[in-house]
């Protein structure tokens, strides 16, 4: 759910908008949660697979830790977008009330 951050002058477009980045940061806020539990798993199976890796020095093992790596980088880019996103949907909510304090006063 994408929210448009037009410039809503009556207090009810504004609350309105505001319930619409709030309900986004709820669902983004989630989806870091999951994200970190995912990062943490995939994390120490990368670790325990460059030990192996290590320890038996064969194609198999380095291609192995290797995939689990990329897995891991992968979910790390995820999570980079969905803070950048948060930072977003926290700008666009300081904002809205800011005006509806305006709108308000």
């Amino acid at each position: 759910m994408k929210v448009s951050m037009g410039q809503p002058r009556s207090r009810s477009a504004i609350e309105k908008k505001l319930t619409q980045v709030g309900s986004e940061l709820q669902i983004v806020r989630e989806q870091l949660r999951v994200i970190d539990e995912q990062m943490a798993h995939f994390a120490d199976e990368a670790e325990e697979l460059r030990l192996r890796a290590l320890v038996s020095e064969t194609p198999l093992a380095a291609k192995e830790h290797k995939n689990a790596a990329r897995t891991v980088n992968g979910v790390q880019k995820d999570k980079d977008a969905k803070l950048a996103r948060l930072r977003k949907l926290e700008e666009s909510q300081d904002q809205l009330l800011d005006r509806l304090n305006e709108v308000l006063s």
